[in-house]
């Protein structure tokens, strides 16, 4: 299956060829035009030819802003992730984004062939819906699927792409649908516009509380499919997974303006302390700082949480390579609409 993301509601031209070795998209199946390849050999761009030159110019845009979206991307996950390939077209036939975007896994050889709507002079939302498929990515195969997962993309997409992606947000109708827990439950799909809502407020307000993205996103995929948000609060803050829903539901009730929208607590406003370290570095603190957190919420004793820390020093090619997830769902896609 996709792992498809979508919205709330429902003269330059370039000579370009048809790729011989083209991807295996999820759901394209018209002509693939290479448009090119980014600087750093990371991200190559295709596009559908027959939508002419507006999304040729998205298709150059991306290209041009490829990246710095993997940098970012890179810098919120403390890893560095392998090659993509991205076809834009008019995905769910929509040319303003909100046909979402796609994928087929949660990792790097599953999932490195992204299908992104095409949206007419707003390159912004293009690069937003790649992130939010290029971060399921460098979730290397944990939160396939899961509520909490598609929660985390759609922060990342707001937090590299200005927020471009504002009216798909989900918050307000986990709000009129009464609020339910899924701080203390993760949600086996990411087609559910009440735990994405309730996983995009929560966040807000742990970025509001100084837990920046780039400390959530390793943490996240550290704690895996049977983490829930309540157990990031725990790891994060040290204090007990019990309190995450209570403290959570009395900040929602003093929010003056209530919620509106995916960042009531203001979360954008903060935003990630990233070092510019080189990729190894970067992959390495990433590497040590996920297995300090996963050992630290499983209650590890100091001895194996050492142990632990020395393997996680090891060259790749010493240690154990995750298990590939399995596709399930991965599209992103606006809430539908009452």
């Amino acid at each position: 299956m996709s792992h498809r993301i979508k919205s709330t509601h429902r003269e330059n031209e370039n000579i370009i060829m048809p790729d011989a070795k083209k991807p295996s998209w999820p759901s394209y199946q018209g002509t693939s035009h290479l448009i090119g390849t980014s600087p750093s050999g990371r991200v190559t761009v295709y596009v559908d030819p027959s939508l002419g030159k507006q999304a040729q110019q998205n298709a150059q845009d991306l290209l041009a802003d490829a990246d710095r979206v993997v940098n970012a991307n890179d810098g919120l996950f403390g890893t560095t992730g392998g090659p993509v390939s991205v076809i834009l077209f008019a995905l769910g036939g929509a040319t303003d984004g909100t046909g979402g975007a796609d994928h087929n896994g949660c990792d790097y050889t599953t999932g490195n062939a992204i299908e992104v709507d095409v949206s007419y002079g707003n390159p912004g939302r293009v690069s937003a819906l790649f992130e939010a498929e290029l971060s399921e990515c460098s979730m290397n195969g944990n939160l396939c699927g899961e509520s909490t997962g598609e929660a985390l993309s759609r922060w990342c997409a707001a937090v590299i792409a200005n927020n471009a992606l504002a009216d798909f947000a989900t918050a307000p109708l986990w709000v009129s649908d009464g609020m339910p827990d899924f701080v203390n439950k993760t949600e086996n799909t990411d087609q559910s516009a009440d735990s994405t809502g309730c996983g995009m407020a929560f966040l807000s307000w742990m970025i509001s509380q100084g837990h920046g993205l780039e400390k959530i996103a390793p943490a996240m995929v550290n704690l895996g499919d049977s983490g829930t948000l309540a157990d990031l609060y725990a790891t994060l803050t040290g204090d007990s997974a019990s309190n995450a829903w209570p403290k959570f539901q009395d900040a929602v009730k003093n929010l003056p303006g209530g919620i509106k929208n995916d960042d009531p607590f203001g979360g954008l406003s903060k935003p990630p302390q990233m070092t510019h370290l080189a990729p190894r570095t970067a992959e390495l603190v990433g590497r040590i700082f996920a297995t300090v957190v996963a050992d630290i919420a499983a209650g590890r004793s100091p001895d194996e949480m050492m142990d632990n820390l020395r393997a996680a020093m090891l060259p790749a090619g010493r240690r154990h390579t995750p298990a590939v997830c399995q596709p399930k769902s991965k599209r992103l896609l606006p809430p539908k609409k009452p």
